[in-house]
């Protein structure tokens, strides 16, 4: 059945596909309609044997993912802009060590004060950081 659904939406329903064990979730706009369309799917059954794990920073998202990953679990977590940066430690931890995470990247712009418009300067930042980065055109790539 041919439905229209938003972004956020349709990579909630993509990662639910994959059945993670381990949710790694702080919001940021604008990826927070994944990890709060993920919440849902967790907290109605929807994903079983998947642990939601509300942490109080993106660095804190990327780490718990790491030790999740390392532990055998898949993990997931998402980001963008500020967020990225904040994690940029482990970002490289991540991939050192070779674990198998996945993140989304709500691309936006990085700038001060504030910035809520799409920009490709957050994944960029990360461009030679080991990891793979794949950028989807359109809700149906997503």
């Amino acid at each position: 059945m041919l439905q229209q659904i938003e972004g956020s939406r349709a990579i909630a329903e993509a990662v639910a596909l994959c059945r993670p064990e381990v949710i790694c979730a702080y919001p940021i706009t604008p990826q927070t309609h994944i990890v709060e369309a993920l919440g849902a799917m967790v907290k109605k059954g929807e994903l079983e044997r998947c642990e939601y794990i509300n942490v109080e920073s993106e660095f804190a998202a990327l780490s718990v993912a790491i030790g999740a990953s390392a532990a055998g679990a898949r993990s997931y977590t998402a980001t963008a802009s500020q967020g990225l940066l904040y994690m940029a430690e482990v970002v490289y931890n991540a991939a050192g060590l070779g674990l198998p995470i996945v993140m989304t990247i709500g691309n936006r712009a990085i700038g001060a004060p504030i910035n809520i418009w799409n920009d490709h300067s957050d994944s960029m930042s990360m461009r030679d950081s080991g990891w793979i980065q794949l950028y989807a055109e359109s809700n149906q790539e997503a």
